[in-house]
């Protein structure tokens, strides 16, 4: 009898895999806590929380309860004319945490349509008060999706060269990184300048650009960019589809500045891991654009999974846990975890760079070839990692860990070890 990853190998095609070379699959059978299962009965520790979706761990037995009881009672319904309860409730704990100017919540079903969502909000905003304003200010190597719209506003890179012909223009912008700071308000302000009625919106990842390299900056700089925006009456996009329910060490990375986004998208931790789902937030502002008598300033948008009560249960239940005061002691932990690595980290010369955001902890090592995806250390990396069944995903020549809040300690001493030894191994002073 063939094995499951053969049996894949024969009718599946992966995500960001290279089919002709890639080797076969983990077979995952079960998850619990941090850890996953696979059919040889290997058990390996989930270092990146499968993708950064996974907040409370594997098969979390209240989530679980949750969406099995609401399963039971409703399964989906339309979005269009109809309502259901978890969706209503959602929206109002929702609103709750968001920052306040936050009054309505849009819903679809992944990171990529919830920023979609929040892209036709902000360029029909426009076109309904009847102003053409289609420039778009965005990060150089942001990452937004792979959508056509989110591809567009994300920075040109590998995930989107055989599409850049086919993408609305952006003006990319670059990321106030530490010491980089004026160079990079000069820049956005100039630009604002040259083309202030014509830009619809700016649209970034607050402090953090994930798929980038874990790239942090300045949470000064960003206030001061969206300060200016309102200034210029320029709508702002904030993409906390990754930083979003924990990640940083506050509830959104948003929380870190003063000035708030007109527009936030989310998605990823929402339901803690368990399913797919999508949200999008906005202000009365943008809201009250889109009320009419005049049909066509409808926002004609929507899936046919909208508000899933399903995942709506998911989300709640994730929620629940988040609002325990022991999950922030968790996050906590890591974090001080996390900081006492970097201090060890920052002694070995095969470290380029260590960077350390709530749960989340970046190691960029010194390589004969450049900072990139591409980097050919990565699989080298990647392969090593798994050997000590742990599960890391290096971006390049960039490692990070963004781990389930349940991780303990003594797990992450070990994914801890393995990254050292790792540099020992590959990094090249």
């Amino acid at each position: 009898m063939k094995s499951l990853a053969e049996r894949d190998k024969e009718v599946i095609w992966h995500p960001y895999t290279q089919m002709k070379t890639a080797a076969l699959p983990i077979a995952i059978v079960r998850g619990e806590g941090a850890y996953l299962f696979d059919e040889n009965g290997n058990k390996y520790i989930d270092a990146v929380s499968s993708w950064w979706t996974n907040l409370h761990g594997h098969a979390h037995p209240y989530i679980a309860e949750k969406v099995s009881k609401q399963l039971q009672t409703l399964e989906h319904v339309i979005f269009a004319g109809f309502t259901h309860q978890p969706a209503i409730e959602l929206a109002e704990r929702l609103l709750k945490h968001l920052p306040s100017n936050q009054k309505r919540i849009f819903y679809s079903d992944n990171g990529s349509t919830a920023v979609e969502g929040a892209l036709k909000m902000a360029f029909q905003y426009w076109h309904n008060k009847g102003e053409k304003r289609t420039k778009v200010l965005a990060f150089e190597n942001g990452y937004h999706g792979d959508t056509f719209g989110a591809m567009s506003v994300s920075g040109r890179s590998i995930f989107t060269k055989p599409y850049n012909d086919l993408l609305f223009e952006v003006i990319h912008i670059p990321v106030p990184v530490k010491g980089k700071e004026n160079e990079g308000l000069s820049i956005f302000k100039s630009q604002i300048t040259n083309h202030k009625s014509q830009i619809s919106f700016f649209i970034f990842e607050p402090l953090i650009q994930g798929t980038a390299g874990m790239i942090m900056y300045d949470a000064d700089s960003l206030n001061e960019m969206v300060r200016i925006c309102k200034e210029n009456n320029i709508l702002t996009i904030a993409d906390e589809v990754m930083t979003g329910f924990g990640r940083t060490g506050k509830f959104f990375a948003c929380d870190y500045i003063m000035e708030k986004p007109d527009i936030i998208c989310m998605s990823k931790g929402i339901t803690g891991g368990t399913m797919a789902f999508g949200v999008t937030s906005c202000t009365n502002g943008i809201y009250n654009e889109f009320l009419s008598d005049d049909k066509m300033k409808t926002l004609f948008h929507g899936h046919s999974y909208t508000a899933n009560p399903l995942a709506c249960s998911a989300a709640l239940a994730s929620l629940d846990l988040l609002e325990e005061d022991e999950t922030w002691k968790d996050i906590m932990r890591i974090n001080a975890q996390h900081l006492q690595f970097k201090t060890d980290l920052e002694k070995l010369k095969a470290v380029k760079d260590c960077r350390v955001l709530g749960t989340i902890v970046a190691i960029e090592l010194q390589t004969k070839d450049e900072t990139s995806y591409l980097n050919n250390i990565r699989d080298l990396l990647y392969n090593y990692f798994i050997k000590q069944k742990v599960i890391l995903r290096p971006l390049g020549n960039i490692v990070y860990i963004m781990p389930p809040y349940c991780i303990s300690d003594e797990d992450l001493k070990r994914v801890y070890s393995v990254i050292k030894n790792a540099v020992g191994i590959f990094g090249v002073s």
